[in-house]
């Protein structure tokens, strides 16, 4: 990323601002924003989250609450891990419950239980006029143990489905290339580029 790289109105050109706290997030978008040929910006910043009832509501607030203090366009991202046994829990309190149980008490939670589940990843686009959203989902189940050295927060229990492994056992090529978070983002990016 080339900080000095000059900013333009064109939608695949110059820096778009990511605002995350989380590097682990901006350092996967990046790679994959980076191979269709778009610089993200990290704006490192944690910002407010209501307590709503879904990820796509959480997502847009967060942004309309921010615009007024980032110049230009940008985006941000919230990621849900719905587990159908849990009625869909944690889903839209994922980063507090993985901040306080952790998957530990997850994997406890749903001790004999089904343990089927999906994340949603939900990207908020603020162009400097208007709000766009593009989502991504991945099913899956939870695995019976935490497994794997990559990734981070629950992608150590989750094994998508077609697979024998947790995302945090997969390379980052590998998790990419059927992601949450890269569908969305590739969603998004085609939205940029039909923009041109």
């Amino acid at each position: 990323m080339n900080p000095e790289e000059d900013m333009s109105d064109h939608p695949t050109k110059g820096n778009i601002k990511f605002v995350t706290s989380n590097e682990h997030k901006f350092l996967e978008l990046q790679e994959i924003f980076r191979n269709s040929g778009i610089n993200l910006e990290w704006i490192r910043r944690k910002y407010e989250e209501i307590q709503g009832e879904g990820t796509e509501e959480i997502s847009l607030d967060s942004a309309r609450k921010i615009t007024h203090e980032i110049n230009g366009r940008f985006f941000l991202e919230d990621t849900g891990l719905y587990i159908d046994a849990l009625n869909g829990f944690p889903g839209p309190y994922s980063s507090y419950v993985a901040g306080t149980i952790g998957n530990t008490g997850i994997l406890k939670l749903i001790q004999g239980l089904d343990r089927s589940c999906r994340f949603l990843t939900v990207i908020t686009y603020f162009d400097g006029h208007e709000f766009f959203q593009f989502d991504g989902m991945l099913r899956g189940s939870i695995s019976k143990e935490i497994r794997g050295k990559g990734g981070f927060g629950y992608d150590p229990i989750f094994i998508p489905d077609g697979q024998s492994i947790t995302l945090a056992e997969m390379d980052i090529e590998t998790k990419s290339s059927i992601s949450h978070r890269s569908l969305a983002a590739q969603r998004f990016i085609s939205h940029l580029m039909g923009s041109r």
